[in-house]
């Protein structure tokens, strides 16, 4: 997808030249491999470092264009979202110190971001989900404005036919339904690239599936997407949700969606791969491409393979073969695309030596991993770890079960230390970087068990955004210590931040966890439940979650004072309810809320979007966001 110059098909012909490109393409690929034109021998690895920016309030900023500008940097480039940035660490050569100077380029490019980002008001977060994003985050106006973006999203929701629906389910449940592509900005990694030969391609990539689950459950950092408490790595799940293009009925056939794991090894070569896709994903997009890669690889020219490559970054399997040129010289890679952003850029590295090592190691000591476990065992392994992280069970060889943990201390680790070795790579930097990350697994502090437990810590104190606002502040403040998470204190809720910011909004306050009575109860179990909740008001709801209206106990006493409620009395709730009551949306602001209720002389405002009940503000609520601003202002004159 760093092609530029791509867009939709303006027509059906556009389609079938692309796609007569693509075929012949891989008719290419073919014939240099039988011809030897691609490089072998030689094993490199590089990696690509994904950013959040983050403004004061520890909250999506939209610089990523101004950061750019300001950093003027080749490496660096943009993401999907404004809010994201991305840098390209130099290949590296799988020996010596790659490792340590992999890292060394990564902290400086870390500090080089931070650097331009403070230009612009921001700051970079270097995590796999930002626990502070909100939907409101996650509009088209938060995309990077340039074609191939849009086209992307045009293209997707096209095929989809309909808006995007999803629950995942954790500690919490969320619910989502999106009209865009942006979902998939709510995810930044630390893609790792591994060249291999040709010829151990198949063996590679199989090996290169068996170590992900453990490698992922070492690695989570992504347990909070938009306020709530899901998987241990939420991208894994998100990320095949935000760009499903599926429609119903392709769904209902069982038609994969392009971010998957695979559902089979690879038996003898890359095109396998390629050869898959092409014939389960629509082709989408369209770039200028070779007029005659067949003859060019006749001739000894390694063509581009545009198509092929442009198709290939609109399928994401979790590991991406990758064909690429270098200075004229053809070459194949594998992508690990598993592995979070941060927490520190340290941590990042371990993860790397941990997947490189695992690789190098696996392949030395196993002749074909297909033989030592089925690939059902593999996929659940994975989704496993999305879902565990370290405390996830894992299959292994030898049919033995036992804890990711338990998994990787006893044969993962010496494994992949065996394997750096086998490369030359120094003892220092397999000792720094294997032992992060077993000090990581060994206290089972990665990124997101620290997320988590600082959130259970906290809670109770302020609003769910305030704590949020509070964990990427901590977050944030230890990694730019440079010391390992495993090393790190939980957050706390830090009473010194300007909450301002967590009142600007309905939605940043409201009451979403309500209790609500139906239009035909009676209305002695709204007062009941008045009672037990120690509440005012009570929605009413339908039975798809429309508000019909509002109970209060200004109503209530009217049938006390009436002498309507008692054993002889069955009074229902549609009988002394408010119909049609003033409502607010969760986009408001505070200020629109509070002239709302003064003008319609009310105590409690439902919030609705399209319809449907989505939560209660009150005057109790907006007496404390009162006061909360008037200490920060009164703070603030002293």
């Amino acid at each position: 997808m760093g092609e530029q110059n791509i867009e939709q098909f303006a027509s059906e012909s556009d389609r079938q030249a692309f796609m007569k490109s693509l075929l012949e393409e891989v008719r290419a690929l073919e014939a240099m491999l039988e011809k030897g034109m691609v490089e072998s021998g030689v094993s490199r690895i590089g990696a690509e470092q994904e950013m959040f920016l983050i403004d004061e309030a520890c909250k999506p900023a939209l610089t990523g264009l101004d950061v750019l500008e300001k950093l003027d940097d080749d490496r660096f480039t943009h993401e999907l979202g404004l809010f994201n940035i991305e840098a390209n660490l130099s290949v590296q050569k799988l020996q010596s110190d790659c490792l340590s100077r992999m890292e060394a380029e990564a902290q400086e490019v870390y500090a080089k971001a931070r650097e331009a980002a403070h230009k612009c008001g921001s700051e970079i977060a270097l995590v796999g989900i930002l626990p502070t994003l909100t939907k409101e985050n996650l509009g088209l106006d938060s995309m990077v404005p340039i074609p191939r973006y849009h086209a992307l999203n045009d293209a997707i929701m096209a095929l989809r036919g309909h808006d995007l629906q999803f629950t995942i389910n954790g500690a919490d449940q969320l619910v989502v339904k999106h009209d865009n592509l942006m979902l998939e900005a709510c995810n930044t990694s630390f893609q790792v690239h591994f060249q291999v030969s040709p010829q151990d391609f198949a063996r590679l990539y199989n090996i290169a599936q068996v170590v992900t689950g453990p490698l992922l459950a070492a690695a989570v950092n992504s347990p909070v997407l938009l306020g709530k408490r899901l998987w241990h790595e939420t991208r894994i799940s998100v990320f095949e949700y935000s760009v499903d293009a599926r429609s119903t009925t392709h769904q209902a056939r069982g038609l994969k969606p392009r971010v998957h794991f695979g559902n089979h090894w690879v038996d003898d070569s890359v095109t396998e791969i390629f050869k898959e896709d092409i014939a389960r994903f629509r082709v989408i997009l369209t770039t200028e491409t070779e007029d005659d890669p067949l003859a060019m690889v006749a001739q000894g020219i390694a063509p581009k393979l545009k198509a092929l490559c442009l198709h290939n970054g609109t399928v994401y399997r979790w590991n991406r073969a990758c064909y690429g040129v270098h200075k004229g010289i053809p070459h194949l890679r594998i992508e690990n695309r598993v592995i979070p952003s941060g927490p520190t850029v340290l941590d990042e590295i371990a993860n790397t030596a941990f997947f490189v090592g695992m690789m190098a190691g696996m392949a030395d000591q196993y002749d074909d991993v297909r033989e030592l476990l089925t690939f059902d065992d593999v996929k659940a392994n994975f989704m496993a770890a999305a879902r565990d992280g370290i405390r996830a069970q894992m299959n292994w060889f030898g049919d033995k079960h036992m804890p990711a943990r338990k998994l990787i201390l006893t044969e993962l680790l010496p494994l992949a230390e065996h394997g750096l070795n086998k490369y030359g790579v120094d003892k220092k930097d397999i000792d720094r970087y294997l032992g992060v990350l077993r000090d990581r697994v060994a206290t089972r502090r990665n990124g997101a068990r620290w997320a988590l437990e600082s959130l259970n810590e906290m809670h109770g104190r302020g609003t769910d955004d305030q704590r949020m606002r509070c964990l990427v502040s901590s977050m944030v403040e230890q990694q730019t210590t440079g010391r390992p998470i495993s090393k790190w204190v939980l957050a706390d809720f830090c009473e010194q931040q300007n909450w301002r910011e967590s009142y600007l909004k309905v939605s940043q306050f409201m009451a979403t966890d309500l209790f609500t009575v139906r239009p035909d109860d009676i209305v002695d179990f709204a007062a009941t439940l008045m009672d037990w909740r120690h509440v005012r008001h009570v929605p009413v709801e339908g039975d798809d979650g429309e508000l019909v209206g509002l109970v209060s106990h200004r109503a209530l006493l009217r049938l006390v004072a009436e002498g309507r409620i008692g054993r002889e009395h069955r009074v229902t709730v549609k009988e002394i309810m408010t119909k049609n009551p003033v409502t607010i949306g969760s986009d408001a602001t505070t200020v629109e809320a509070i002239r709302l209720m003064r003008k319609a002389r009310v105590a409690c405002l439902p919030v609705v979007d399209d319809g449907k009940l989505h939560g209660l503000v009150t005057e109790h609520d907006l007496i404390v966001v009162s006061s909360h601003l008037l200490e920060r202002y009164l703070t603030e004159e002293q």
